[in-house]
């Protein structure tokens, strides 16, 4: 053990017993039973990528997520988000969302066969946050998410999404207001346009999927920047 952990000893983000910030008990109610579902109609999708009369040229084309929403996944992801337990849950929630992602088949025939570098036209683009919270937080959780699952799959990172307006929480508005408010939210980062670089197949990453608002106008952007095609890729599906 420890100095620091002397003097911050690690308990279980849900049941506050000593050892670590998951224990086994908690663990065991995470699970890689996610529901997929169409985010353009939101019904259910057998493969989860977007029905084929939902599709559009402007359109996300799919979405996966490792574990459901539950409680144990709730106080993971809010514990994430703040100090000091962002540093040790990072290496935790990536190994979690990587082995949910290489076990689900349609994701696999998505991304291709050889995750290490051959047939790689993939690239991670994480859900940025507008500077302010950026500031506030000091890192984007989403952006750490894509930074490791970009090593363990060796595929590139880039930025290239830019938040240009500073949402409101998106927690307790209706569809239609969670699809206004996140409207006009994002554009392409000049510094990267799509058009300069060689693949343009994005994987969307981001924390917890809900209503999919955010994504659908994410995917819009990018698409309208450039991108063939777009799939979400999350932590924790609501």
């Amino acid at each position: 053990m420890s100095f620091l952990d002397l003097l911050f000893p690690k308990r279980c983000v849900a049941c506050k017993k000593l050892g670590s910030y998951l224990c086994e008990n908690c663990f065991a109610y995470l699970s890689f039973d996610t529901k997929s579902v169409c985010l353009v109609c939101r019904r259910g999708s057998a493969d989860g990528l977007t029905h084929p009369g939902c599709r559009g040229k402007y359109k996300i084309d799919g979405a996966f997520s490792a574990i459901p929403y539950n409680k144990t996944a709730q106080k993971l992801i809010y514990n994430f988000k703040y100090k000091p337990y962002v540093s040790d849950l990072k290496n935790f929630l990536t190994d979690l969302f990587y082995e949910a992602l290489i076990q689900n088949e349609n994701f696999s025939r998505v991304a291709g066969s050889r995750f290490a570098g051959q047939n790689n036209n993939w690239v991670f683009v994480p859900i940025p946050l507008h500077s302010s919270k950026l500031r506030a937080r000091g890192y984007n959780q989403a952006k750490i998410l894509a930074d490791e699952l970009g090593k363990r799959f060796n595929f590139k990172v880039l930025d290239l999404l830019k938040r240009i307006k500073n949402t409101g929480s998106q927690y307790g508005l209706k569809l239609k207001e969670r699809r206004k408010n996140i409207k006009g939210a994002f554009e392409i980062d000049q510094k990267l346009k799509i058009k300069d670089q060689k693949s343009t197949n994005v994987f969307l990453v981001d924390d917890i999927l809900t209503s999919g608002s955010t994504l659908l106008e994410a995917a819009n952007v990018l698409k309208r920047g450039g991108a063939k095609r777009v799939i979400g890729l999350t932590l924790a599906r609501d």
